[in-house]
């Protein structure tokens, strides 16, 4: 499912300013803006069975695969961040991403 292994990008996390920016490969960054895409038109699928009063089951069904998929851009995006910007972060000293990365988990698996 991960075919992206062993890619690095030298600056994940730069900032720029303040703000801090992901520079994903073209690669990485095509994946997921594909798998976006797919899941909007899942979503917009799911908002048609409804207006034809589809069957609750089947919606439920949809919505169900939406998530998923879902969770599959969040695990490649989480994977990049850790193989990236946690990594290099940690190396520059800054452990205060450790508790970023927490509470960002958190969030992922509630």
């Amino acid at each position: 499912m991960f075919e992206h292994e062993g890619e690095n990008d030298s600056s994940c996390c730069s900032i720029n300013g303040s703000v801090r920016k992901s520079h994903h490969s073209d690669k990485v960054k095509n994946s997921l803006v594909s798998r976006l895409n797919r899941i909007e038109g899942q979503v917009r699928g799911v908002k048609g069975l409804i207006e034809r009063d589809t069957y609750c089951d089947d919606v439920l069904n949809q919505i169900s695969s939406i998530q998923s998929a879902l969770n599959g851009v969040g695990k490649l995006l989480l994977e990049h961040h850790l193989k990236s910007c946690v990594i290099e972060r940690i190396q520059e000293g800054d452990s205060e991403v450790l508790t970023e990365l927490m509470i960002t988990m958190n969030k992922l698996i509630k």
